[in-house]
C-alpha cells in the first residue's frame, strides 16, 4: 500500500518512510532475499542489510561494489555472470543467473541473482537494480531428493505405489520391473491382483482394514512374473498420499531362498515330529497324538457348539491269525486294515492305532448320529472283504463302539471309556456290528437305514414334488425366472423338508436319481407354461457335481429336453463354488460342454468357499449368485455389505449377471439396487411355492 506523505510534516513523513524501510528489511530477512542497486555512471553501489548477510560481510566496514560482488563469485561461474550483466545493460531486459559464491568466512553458497537496468529521461542506462537470493538450502534439498529418487529407483527391492481404491499401480521402480519382467509402461496398466494370483478380494478388504487402522502391514505373498513363473515376497505396506491420490507404498523383498530354507527346516522338524507321534507300522497317529487330537477337538467343539463321535474298533479274529500265521502276516493285516479304514473317512477325521488290533476314529463335526452310523456301516462292510496276504485269503470282522460328544461325556477319559464299553457290547451282540454307548442312540442310528430304504422306494414311486421360488427384476417388479426346489411328499407323514433327507441322499448317492426326477418334472412344467403363453423366464436347477460327473449326464439331459420340447435357452444350471474348486480343471471341461449347448451356468452360494480368480476367469459362467449368508445381516453388518459390494464389482468386471438370494427385507432390497444388483430372490417377494400357486402368480404378472 503506498504511503501518503504529501500532507505530512517533514518529521512525520520521515517516520513513515523509516517504517516502510524497516518493513522491507524484515520482508527481505524472512524471504532470504537481498536487494541492491548500482549507478552505471559513477559505479556507486548500495546493498540492503540482507545482501551483506548473504555474503557474510559487515556493512559497517565494507564498501559495496560490483568488483566486491565479482570477487566472491566462483571462478567457474565468473565468465557467465559478467556476460549476463553486460547483456542486461545492453538490452534492458530482466536478466537472471544462478552461481556459486564464497562467503567472507570461506563457506561456499549458492545464490540466484535477478537484475534490470533503469533508463533516464534521455533513454540512457543510468542505474541497475536487482535482488540476490541464497538458494543453498533449496539446492541441497533438490540434490538430496535426486539422490533418494535414485536410491529408490535402483534399489534391488521391489517398490510400488498403488492407488487405494482401484488397486492400480501408480509407480514401480526398476527393481520391481526387473523382477517381474515387465517394463514400467506395461506394469502401470495392471493392478495388484494381476501379479498376485493367490490374492482374493476378501483378503484385499482385510488388508485395507488393517492398513487404514495401523498405517502399516507386513505379510507374505506370491508374485507371478510376465513369463508365468512364481516367486515369494515379503511385503511392507504403508498408507500415503501420492500425487493427490490416496495410495499404498509397498516394499517387497524376494524371499524365495528364505522360504526354501524354512521349508527344509520344517520338513526336518516334521519328520522328527511324525516319528514321535505316529505308529511305525501303519503310519497312523499313535496313542499320544490321538490324545492330543481328542483334547483339541473337545475344546473346539465346545467353543463352536458342535458334536463329534468317537469310534473304538477291535478286530474280531486278529489274535487267531497272529498266533497261527505269525507276526509278519499279522502286521500286513494291520497295514491293510488301516488303509481300508482310512478310505471311508474324510480328511478332517482322525484315525489312530492305539496298539495291537485296536483302532480309534474321531469323526469331527458330526451333524447327527446317523452320520456316525453311516461310517460304522461302511467300516463293517469294507472289513467283510477278504484280506489277501501272500497266498492267504484272510477274513477279519470288526466290533465297533461309539460314544458321542457332548451327549455321552465331555472329557476325553470318559469318551474313551464309554466307546470301549460300547465296543464290548458289540462283541456281546455277536461281533461284526456297532453299538452306541446309549441304547437309545443305537436305535436312532438304525432309523437312518430305514430312511435310506424309504428313499429308494420314493425314487421308484416318484414321491418327489417340485416347488418354485420366483426370481424378480426389482426395477420392473417382474418375474425373470425361478429356482426349482425338491420336496419329498411321503405317503404317510406328508412333506419331508430337504434338510431331513438330502444329506442321506448325498451320502448314499441317491441324489443323482432325485435330481433327475426334479429335472424332468420341472422341465415338463416349464414347457407347459410356455405353451400356455406364460413367461416364466429361466428355470434354475441345482446341479450336484456327482450328477455332472456321470458319463451319461449330458446325453440324458438332451434327451429329456428334446422329449419335452424344452429349449436350452430356458435353462440355467447352478453349481456351488465349493464343488467346483474340488477339481476345477475337470469342472471347466464339463461346464464348457454344457455351455456350448446354450445352457446358462451360475455359481450358487458365491463367496462362501475359496475361489481362485485364475480359475474363475476360465469357467464358462453367466451368473454369480450372492449367498444369503452375506445378505442376512444387511444393513447391520458392515463386513457383509463390503463383501457384497466386492462380489458385485467382481461380477460386473467379468461381465457376469448377478442375483442375490435370501432377500427378506426392504432395506436389503434397497441396498442391492443402490449397488447395481437388480435380480432378487427371497421371501421379500415369495417363499417356494407349488406349481399351481406359481401358475396363479404368473397369471397376475
Amino acid at each position: 500500500m503506498p504511503i501518503d506523505i504529501e500532507n505530512d510534516t517533514p518529521e512525520i513523513a520521515i517516520k513513515k518512510l523509516k517504517a516502510k524501510e524497516d518493513t522491507y528489511t524484515k520482508l527481505e530477512a524472512i524471504s532470504n532475499f537481498g536487494s541492491w542497486e548500482m549507478n552505471l555512471k559513477t559505479n556507486k553501489t548500495k546493498w540492503s542489510d540482507q545482501s551483506f548477510k548473504i555474503y557474510g560481510l559487515d556493512k559497517e566496514t565494507t564498501e559495496p561494489s560490483l568488483e566486491l560482488f565479482l570477487s566472491h563469485v566462483h571462478e567457474d561461474d565468473l565468465a557467465q555472470i559478467k556476460e549476463k550483466i553486460q547483456r542486461g545493460i545492453e538490452t534492458g531486459e530482466v536478466t537472471s543467473a544462478a552461481c556459486k559464491i564464497k562467503k567472507a568466512n570461506g563457506e561456499a553458497a549458492n545464490i540466484f541473482i535477478s537484475a534490470q537496468v533503469i533508463y533516464d529521461e534521455n533513454d540512457q542506462p543510468y542505474k541497475m537494480i536487482g535482488t540476490t537470493q541464497d538458494i543453498t538450502e533449496q539446492i541441497a534439498i533438490k540434490q538430496h531428493s535426486s539422490e533418494l529418487s535414485k536410491l529408490i529407483e535402483f534399489s534391488s527391492n521391489e517398490i510400488y505405489i498403488v492407488e487405494y481404491r482401484s488397486l492400480r499401480y501408480l509407480y514401480a521402480n526398476k527393481g520391481a520391473c526387473d523382477s517381474l519382467g515387465y517394463n514400467q509402461e506395461e506394469l502401470l496398466t495392471k493392478t495388484i491382483l494381476d501379479i498376485n494370483p493367490s490374492l482374493t478380494i476378501k483378503e484385499v478388504l482385510r488388508q485395507k482394514k488393517i492398513v487404514s487402522s495401523t498405517n502399516q502391514l507386513i505379510n507374505r505373498s506370491i508374485h507371478q512374473r510376465k513369463d508365468g513363473t512364481l516367486y515369494n515376497v515379503q511385503a511392507y505396506i504403508h498408507k500415503l498420499d501420492y500425487q493427490g491420490k490416496e495410495a499404498f507404498v509397498i516394499f517387497d523383498t524376494d524371499i524365495t531362498e528364505l522360504i526354501e530354507t524354512e521349508k527344509l527346516l520344517q520338513e526336518q522338524n516334521k519328520k522328527l515330529n511324525h516319528q514321535a507321534n505316529h505308529d511305525m507300522l501303519t503310519n497312523l497317529p499313535n496313542r499320544m497324538l490321538f490324545q492330543d487330537r481328542l483334547s483339541e477337538i473337545i475344546k473346539s467343539s465346545t467353543r463352536n457348539q458342535e458334536q463329534f463321535a468317537l469310534l473304538f474298533i477291535d478286530l474280531d479274529q486278529f489274535k487267531t491269525i497272529n498266533d497261527s500265521l505269525g507276526h509278519n502276516i499279522g502286521d500286513e493285516v494291520l497295514i491293510q486294515t488301516a488303509q481300508r479304514l482310512q478310505s471311508v473317512l474324510r480328511t478332517e477325521d482322525t484315525l489312530a492305532r492305539l496298539g495291537g488290533d485296536e483302532f480309534t476314529i474321531i469323526l469331527k463335526d458330526v451333524k447327527s448320529i446317523q452320520s456316525a452310523s453311516t461310517v460304522a456301516q461302511k467300516i463293517i462292510a469294507i472289513m467283510k472283504e477278504p484280506i489277501i496276504v501272500h497266498s492267504h485269503s484272510l477274513f477279519v470282522s470288526s466290533s465297533i463302539g461309539i460314544s458321542m460328544f457332548p451327549e455321552d461325556a465331555q472329557s476325553s477319559a470318559n469318551l474313551i471309556k464309554f466307546a470301549d464299553a460300547a465296543m464290548y457290547k458289540a462283541k456281546d451282540e455277536g461281533r461284526d456290528n456297532f453299538q452306541f454307548y446309549s441304547s437309545d442312540m443305537t436305535a436312532l442310528a438304525f432309523e437312518r437305514v430305514v430312511m435310506e430304504s424309504s428313499l429308494r422306494v420314493a425314487i421308484k414311486e416318484e414321491q418327489f414334488v417340485v416347488y418354485y421360488q420366483p426370481q424378480y427384476d426389482a426395477r420392473s417388479e417382474t418375474i425373470t425366472g425361478m429356482e426349482a426346489l425338491v420336496r419329498w411328499n411321503h405317503p404317510q407323514i406328508g412333506l419331508v423338508p430337504p434338510g431331513k433327507f438330502i444329506p442321506i441322499a448325498e451320502e448314499s448317492g441317491l441324489i443323482i436319481d432325485i435330481d433327475r426326477i426334479v429335472m424332468k418334472n420341472a422341465m415338463q412344467q416349464y414347457a407347459q407354461w410356455y405353451r400356455d403363453g406364460y413367461k416364466p423366464g429361466k428355470l434354475a436347477l441345482n446341479l450336484a457335481m456327482k450328477q455332472l460327473h456321470e458319463k451319461d449326464f449330458i446325453p440324458t439331459l438332451l434327451n429329456i429336453m428334446n422329449s419335452l420340447g424344452f429349449k436350452p435357452s430356458w435353462l440355467e444350471l447352478e453349481v456351488t463354488e465349493g464343488q467346483i474348486m474340488k477339481d476345477p480343471n475337470a469342472a471347466i471341461l464339463k461346464l464348457q460342454e454344457i455351455s456350448k449347448i446354450g445352457i446358462e451356468l451360475a455359481i450358487d452360494d458365491f463367496g462362501t468357499g475359496y475361489s481362485s480368480l485364475a480359475y474363475l476367469k476360465k469357467l464358462p459362467l453367466d451368473k454369480l449368485k450372492i449367498d444369503q449368508s452375506f445378505i442376512r445381516d444387511i444393513p447391520d453388518d458392515e463386513d457383509d455389505m463390503a463383501i457384497t459390494k466386492a462380489i458385485i464389482a467382481l461380477g460386473k468386471s467379468l461381465n457376469l449377471k448377478l442375483i442375490a438370494e435370501g432377500v427378506e427385507t426392504q432395506e436389503q432390497r434397497d441396498f442391492l439396487m443402490q449397488n447395481d444388483c437388480y435380480s432378487i430372490q427371497g421371501y421379500f417377494y415369495s417363499r417356494p411355492i407349488p406349481a399351481d400357486e406359481m401358475t396363479s402368480l404368473l397369471k397376475k404378472s
